[in-house]
């Protein structure tokens, strides 16, 4: 295997946070990298809502990318603000971040993309290349299939392609199980001049109600936009199911405000209100432990390796993932040495972490206080 640091040919699935950066550090440290990502663009989608990124995990990696000032530059400390409410919107507990706390600032999913993809070489990212799979001996070199036709042949494939990678399966039979909880996202747009009282009842921050077998979510976005999500524990076809086809809005508001009658009308206009359609998230996790024999030629990050509930890891365990292998890269001499340190750290870490969290989706929908909240809860 030639050296990583100058001749061998690494490709990256995936241009979501982990994969761009493991790239960018990469490039840092002198690798040639390439990203393959299935969009057609950096705007061919919305990339979600708001993350924070803690300074143990996200802010490690983004250390390591150069990046770091840059992201608090454009992140939101008072975003750190949490507020849990009651089903008759009433506040139950606040935590308020202090002066100039930074533990975990949040910043727009699309915004971190654009600051990691500016980052990098021009052409790092090839878009509408959508993998089909990978082919090739675990000894390499592998083969890359596109849904376009178009092979590419690589020394090491880095699976940072999420959920549904299909780069797992050149190592790992694994499939992702649904939790039965579901997530329906709802938007709200220009929030402080047309939806002033819920943008009143999120606050700058996120606030969330529970009544222990449904939730409602609302997330503040930069742009003066709030994220909601609506969370139950149903069937993955639940839509379906009940009639409805996944485009009929004013059919799944009713059904919905049907599910949360005996809520307050404060805060059913977290369902009632929203500015377009629904987008149905059914959660999915893999099985604890995920763990392969290793390859010299296939690695994985992130969802693609430890897909978990989403309960506050996900995208920083992921860009710590990011963060290791490319150091790993480039301070090894082979590249089946790197990836031997890397999944040595990365395996162990995240099977300790699943553990932690395997059947616990539905603790988003509990009505117990969460433990950082602690005796004083700041209402």
């Amino acid at each position: 295997m030639t050296s990583p640091t100058r001749e061998a040919r690494i490709d990256i699935i995936g241009a979501g946070p982990a994969g761009l950066t493991c790239a960018r550090i990469l490039q840092r440290h002198g690798i040639t990298v390439t990203v393959h990502d299935r969009d057609p663009g950096p705007d061919a989608r919305d990339q979600g809502g708001s993350l924070d990124l803690r300074a143990d995990s996200g802010q490690l990696a983004l250390r390591e990318a150069g990046l770091l000032d840059e992201f608090l530059r454009l992140s939101r400390p008072e975003g750190q603000e949490m507020r849990i409410l009651g089903a008759g919107g009433e506040l139950r507990a606040r935590v308020v971040p202090e002066e100039g706390e930074l533990f975990k600032p949040e910043i727009d999913r699309g915004r971190l993309r654009d600051v990691l993809l500016d980052s990098l070489s021009p052409g790092t990212v090839r878009w509408g290349q959508a993998l089909t799979h990978v082919s090739g001996p675990a000894g390499g070199p592998r083969t890359l299939h596109f849904a376009d036709r178009t092979t590419v042949e690589t020394d090491l494939v880095i699976g940072a392609d999420g959920a549904f990678s299909r780069v797992r399966p050149a190592v790992s039979p694994a499939v992702p199980q649904y939790t039965g909880v579901s997530f329906t996202e709802a938007w709200f747009h220009a929030v402080d001049d047309r939806h002033t009282e819920l943008s009143a009842l999120v606050g700058p921050g996120s606030a969330t109600g529970a009544d222990g077998r449904r939730a409602l979510w609302g997330q503040r976005n930069s742009g003066d936009h709030i994220r909601v999500y609506i969370i139950r524990k149903v069937p993955a076809d639940w839509i379906t199911a009940a009639g409805l086809p996944p485009d009929d809005t004013a059919g799944i508001r009713a059904h919905l405000l049907g599910e949360f009658a005996d809520w307050s009308p404060r805060m059913r206009r977290m369902i009632s209100d929203n500015d377009g359609r629904y987008v149905d998230r059914p959660i999915f996790a893999l099985p604890v432990p995920h763990v392969w024999d290793q390859d010299p030629t296939v690695t994985l990050l992130g969802d693609a390796a430890h897909l978990m509930p989403p309960l506050g890891v996900g995208v920083n365990l992921a860009m710590l993932d990011a963060a290791d292998l490319a150091l790993a890269l480039a301070g090894s001499t082979t590249i089946g040495e790197a990836v031997r340190a890397y999944e040595d750290t990365m395996l162990p870490r995240s099977t300790e972490t699943a553990k932690l969290l395997e059947g616990r989706a539905e603790d988003l929908l509990s009505d117990d206080l969460p433990p950082e909240f602690g005796d004083d809860h700041g209402a």
